[in-house]
């Protein structure tokens, strides 16, 4: 459960208070760490521990195979190289229009605003992407505006990165403001998990600046497990959905963490319970340094199978892949080629 220090603080000291040691994330969690230290920090060489303190408050002490634990703690399995997984599984480099622009998709656009990320995690598809070669200046608005504005079917924009969540609200608002200020952007999208390991950022300020934007707001969070949903987060989530603010859930589904039937079950309950709609539920990008979360396509089918049985048609997330150079998410459920 989490501690309750962690409600009290404010989600910037939190956030510049990440948990960045392998041993002192392993030490709090009262493992041993005579079998995961030194492949913990080889892998974390080459992609960075990073977790908030609230979020290991969630994970089981002297568990080494709790589902939140597994999804952040770098692991040997990591630095092995496998056919077909690779640094850009998604070809967003062919769809990097210029800094802080990916266009994958006809109605709509990704903006990268950060490459921050409140939490690593280890099977994050965009964990070599060239962020320092991405992020998008005040003075590059006036050719970002030109271009959306020559491309009339687009009219959503998703803010992304890293997560744009560790923006502040006084960034945030800026660049909400200059797509407020583009007459044929009528939808906002956030993608992130911050409110999910960090409660906290889900404060006044935020949600007055989402509830008062003529845009509308979708935000997508991130939760993979119920475990990761305790009474406070989903007391955050609770009051975006209060204030009309459509909130959305989006899972990845990972061997040894989730991949169970009524794990994913208990997931759409207490989203639910919150406020918030399953969207989505992926089968892993197939990320150099991931494999190891990877399940067979039989597994994966015979899960959804279930998960179909078990829950009502509303609470049932879509599942997907994203295929680099596809228009749109390919549904996956019955196709045993994937």
């Amino acid at each position: 459960m989490i501690n309750y220090l962690y409600q009290e603080q404010n989600w910037q000291s939190q956030l510049s208070d990440l948990i960045t040691d392998p041993l002192e994330l392993l030490t709090t969690l009262e493992l041993s760490p005579d079998d995961l230290l030194s492949g913990a920090i080889l892998a974390s060489e080459q992609f960075k521990l990073r977790v908030p303190r609230a979020f290991v408050g969630k994970m089981n002490v002297g568990d080494p195979y709790d589902p939140l634990l597994l999804q952040v703690l770098p692991h040997h399995l990591e630095l092995e190289d496998h056919p077909g997984f690779v640094t850009d599984p998604l070809g967003e480099e062919a769809a990097n229009q210029f800094p802080g622009i990916l266009h994958k998709y006809k109605s709509r656009f990704l903006l990268t605003l950060t490459g921050a990320c409140a939490v690593h995690c280890r099977y994050c598809f965009r964990r070599h992407f060239p962020y320092q070669e991405n992020l998008p200046k005040r003075e590059d608005w006036p050719q970002m505006k030109a271009y959306i504005e020559s491309q009339p079917d687009i009219n959503e924009v998703i803010l992304s990165g890293g997560d744009p969540l560790t923006l502040s609200n006084r960034k945030l608002a800026e660049w909400i403001e200059r797509l407020e200020s583009i007459a044929q952007i009528k939808f906002l999208r956030i993608h992130s998990r911050v409110p999910i390991v960090i409660p906290n950022r889900v404060d006044k300020e935020l949600i007055t600046l989402l509830k008062n934007s003529r845009l509308r707001i979708i935000l997508v969070i991130h939760s993979n497990h119920p475990a990761e949903l305790d009474d406070f987060t989903c007391s955050k989530l609770s009051e975006l959905v209060q204030h009309h603010i459509t909130v959305l859930n989006q899972a990845v589904l990972l061997k040894g963490v989730n991949d169970s039937a009524p794990v994913l079950v208990n997931l759409s309950y207490r989203l639910f319970e919150a406020g918030v709609m399953p969207y989505y539920l992926h089968v892993l990008d197939k990320v150099k340094g991931a494999h190891h979360f990877d399940l067979l396509s039989s597994q994966v089918n015979d899960i959804y199978r279930e998960i179909l049985a078990n829950l009502p048609g509303f609470l049932v997330p879509k599942l997907v892949r994203e295929i680099a150079g596809e228009k749109n998410k390919t549904p996956l459920f019955g196709d045993s080629t994937f």
